[in-house]
């Protein structure tokens, strides 16, 4: 997929992912984005995987060990 379809693709899953959580919120979006963005770099980027990968960043919590 050409680099602009992908972003465009990963803009309308953040967006539909991040509906609720307010613009500002900058940290959230940013680690849904980040989820988004590995999974499409490691090649399984289907819109049901990008949904499913950015509600999941969403459901758990950001820690420090991986």
């Amino acid at each position: 997929m050409p680099h602009a379809e992908m972003a465009a693709l990963l803009r309308a899953v953040l967006d539909e992912v991040c509906a609720e959580i307010s613009l500002s919120d900058t940290a959230t979006r940013e680690r849904v984005f980040a989820k988004l963005n590995d999974l499409a770099r490691s090649g399984q980027c289907s819109v049901d995987d990008l949904r499913r990968a950015g509600r999941d960043a969403l459901t758990r919590a950001p820690t420090m060990w991986p």
